[in-house]
């Protein structure tokens, strides 16, 4: 049964519904993509941030436990999407880059989650996504600084 957001639900719960069936969306329509919602955001990240990151990064800049994020590169790279190079200034650690086929696999999944974004807002005005955005940045902002 799928639980929808009502007028008695609370913001952060109908948030929380909505960002699951979102991600189940485009887990579904990622299928054929050989990825999921935990696959490619460390991908964007990646190109987000211009390149070779430390596993760390990206996990701090998704807010993962590194041991996560080392089991999801170890997915990733096992299907071609990303290689590690070792860091000179450290043996111990190394860097992640997107490979060319992930670059084209993130390419893809980026139209794809366009696409669905578009079909999901397609029918609120421009102004009310505006004053939405800039909402739920606020609610962003607060939960950022309550976490320090």
């Amino acid at each position: 049964m799928t639980e929808e957001p009502t007028e008695r639900a609370t913001i952060g719960r109908m948030i929380n519904l909505i960002a699951r069936r979102w991600r189940q969306r485009l887990d579904e329509r990622l299928q054929p993509f050989d990825l999921t919602d935990a696959l490619w955001l460390p991908m964007l990240e990646i190109k987000r941030q211009g390149g070779a990151l430390h596993p760390k990064e990206i996990a701090d800049a998704l807010r993962l436990d590194k041991s996560t994020m080392v089991r999801t590169l170890r997915t990733l790279e096992d299907r071609g999407f990303v290689i590690k190079t070792p860091d000179e200034a450290d043996r111990r650690a190394y860097y992640v880059t997107l490979t060319e086929e992930g670059i084209s696999r993130l390419d893809d999944v980026l139209r794809l989650s366009r696409i669905i974004e578009d079909r999901v807002l397609r029918d609120i005005p421009d102004i009310e996504l505006g004053t939405l955005r800039r909402l739920l940045g606020t609610i962003h902002a607060v939960l950022e600084e309550d976490g320090r």
